[in-house]
């Protein structure tokens, strides 16, 4: 995924641990690679505010969708990766909120 985002390993790896987000041209790049809005994801970064869902998503969860359209790109270990990336924003998120 990092070579294919134009990106280091380390600055996945940053943004795995929460120690940095993606700046605004990552996102972008991230939005085309996955197929997922760039608003969804400038707002997952924190770079918008949070967009509010409307019911269930039109997408599968992603596990599923990875696996359907990127089934010889990602394993697993990447898949579970960027799933504990999302968890770890959404978490982040709330604790920030929760705070204010």
């Amino acid at each position: 995924m990092a070579a294919d985002l134009g990106i280091s390993h380390a600055t996945v790896s940053r943004w795995l641990t929460g120690k940095d987000i993606p700046n605004t041209k990552s996102c972008r790049r991230l939005a085309e690679y996955s197929g997922v809005p760039l608003e969804k994801v400038l707002s997952l970064a924190g770079h918008l505010p949070a967009i509010a869902e409307k019911g269930p998503p039109d997408w599968p969860e992603f596990r599923e969708y990875a696996r359907q359209k990127y089934a010889s790109e990602l394993d697993e270990d990447l898949i579970t990766m960027i799933e504990d990336l999302i968890e770890r924003r959404r978490s982040k998120k709330y604790d920030f909120k929760k705070d204010s």
